[in-house]
């Protein structure tokens, strides 16, 4: 547990944060405290109710970017620890309250869509706006945002532009890198800055990304401004394919990829995975998808450049009304995690995933490392009840590849995370840098992955710690997130 930097006493926080914003937004509540010092990375833990600390001061409920300001400016004065929230979808610990008496900031209140800008192709909102929301908003009017996680049901704008999140549409639409605009952030003195809305601009470094993908680390971002698309679903075509192996299903999608042909989802899953979702039809093979969409021309070009690719390799085609009915339910929501809590509780049944990057040149060798390592020295290899991987993302350069493991618990809550979890994780990231690849690909750095941060970057870590040296000096920005903390 890191210790707390203040010398304020939890009470006066907690009266101070009532003066700045009003007592109807400052939630003290022990339950909500002890549940917001966690993010969905302990789910077993507090499924059994369980929850160890430290434990937030207070949980405020700001509603402007100036009620922001005004809590950032006095927990730096103060040396209090800040943990930015708004969906609440983290799964790497990011959310953790990893300091006594932290405030959690959620901006879940600024849930405005201020602009849709049909002209210019772009919409403003604020970073307590529900993906679900704004997507549902664009697509009445003919419009998308293009982004698509599996978390759009309940994830908020702020937190994906923040943990730099990726959608299921990515190789055509891009990442939420890609999509950003411009925005607004409020650093930790409290100083608002906005970043305008322009095409493109050579006017030095690229600031959007100081912001973009800092996790909290360095300042709260409070509005967004995002491109949007024109949205033709009505000329979607839906490809799935059966092949041999991952190596046959790595090269149909890097043929198709770095022909020129951006098809919005580019898919290859290993048997172990594709069991999951394509139990009906997988036959103990790799399953290969592809979704094309966009203008007809361009859907019918793409969808034949994805028959002549695969028909240069053995495979068996699959109906594509199988691939559309599976994509259809592949988003989780409240109900889904619901049950997935049901089965921890009742089975004692668990599932996570880690997801990494690399070149295609390594992407075979990477999956194959990853799953002979974990079969030959994972301590607890006989609890695993699924292990696999897919391709989900993919670059003119490489892919990502997206392991997935599943295992029966055969300890104490507290001890799951230590058993399981941790080994695997570490197996899969210390692989993907052996080989030159990113230890994570979109779900963030989080608590979990910090350890590895300066390996990740190597030489480049020094302007990390110059950012936080920089817009933290005080270092109350949700300590323990990219930045490991000091043992």
């Amino acid at each position: 547990m890191a210790q707390s930097l203040s010398k304020l006493r939890r009470e006066d926080i907690v009266a101070r944060l009532t003066e700045l914003v009003g007592a109807d937004r400052v939630v003290t509540d022990e339950q909500q405290l002890r549940e917001a010092s966690v993010d969905r990375f302990k789910k077993y833990t507090s499924v059994h109710g369980i929850y160890d600390g430290p434990f937030p001061s207070a949980i405020v409920n700001a509603t402007s970017t100036e009620e922001v300001s005004r809590v950032l400016a006095f927990a730096d004065e103060n040396r209090i620890n800040v943990v930015a929230r708004t969906g609440r979808t983290g799964t790497e610990g990011g959310l953790e309250t990893a300091v006594e008496d932290t405030i959690v900031l959620d901006g879940s209140g600024l849930n405005e869509i201020i602009t849709v800008d049909t002209e210019n192709m772009q919409v403003t909102a604020g970073c307590g706006v529900p993906l679900q929301v704004l997507e549902d908003t664009l697509r009445a009017q003919g419009y998308t945002t293009g982004h698509s996680p599996q978390s759009k049901p309940l994830a908020q704008l702020g937190g994906l532009v923040s943990t730099r999140s990726i959608g299921q549409f990515s190789t055509l639409y891009g990442a939420i890198e890609d999509m950003v605009v411009g925005l607004e952030a409020v650093f930790p003195d409290g100083t608002v800055s906005r970043i305008k809305n322009v095409p493109r601009r050579s006017a030095g470094p690229d600031i959007r990304h100081v912001v973009i993908g800092n996790e909290g680390a360095l300042c709260y971002i409070t509005e967004v401004t995002v491109k949007i698309f024109r949205y033709m679903p009505e000329n979607n075509e839906f490809h799935g394919f059966l092949v041999d192996d991952m190596a046959t299903g790595i090269s149909v999608i890097r043929e198709v990829v770095t022909g020129g042909f951006k098809p919005s989802v580019v898919r290859v899953y290993s048997p172990e995975d594709a069991r999951q979702h394509f139990a009906h039809f997988y036959q103990g093979k790799c399953v290969v998808v592809f979704v094309a969409e966009g203008p007809k021309g361009i859907v019918r070009a793409t969808s034949e450049e994805i028959e002549r690719v695969v028909a240069q390799h053995p495979h068996e085609k699959v109906d594509p009304a199988l691939v559309e009915e599976w994509f259809d339910h592949l988003n989780w929501g409240p109900d889904k995690i619901e049950a997935e809590k049901q089965t921890m509780r009742e089975k004692g049944e668990l599932g996570y995933t880690t997801e990494v990057s690399v070149d295609w040149s390594r992407t075979v060798a990477l999956y194959d490392n990853v799953m002979a390592r974990v079969r030959e020295e994972f301590p607890a290899a006989e609890d695993l009840t699924m292990l696999g991987a897919h391709s989900s993302h993919s670059y003119q350069t490489g892919t990502n590849l997206y392991f997935v493991y599943d295992y029966r618990i055969n300890c104490e809550p507290r001890e799951e995370i230590e058993k399981y979890h941790k080994p695997l994780n570490a197996i899969i990231v210390e692989e993907a840098l052996k080989l030159g690849g990113s230890m994570v690909h979109h779900h963030g750095v989080g608590k979990y992955r910090a350890p590895w941060a300066e390996q990740e970057h190597g030489s480049a870590y020094h302007m990390l710690t110059k950012l936080k040296a920089a817009f933290d000096p005080n270092g109350i920005m949700n300590r323990g997130t990219i930045f490991p903390l000091a043992d």
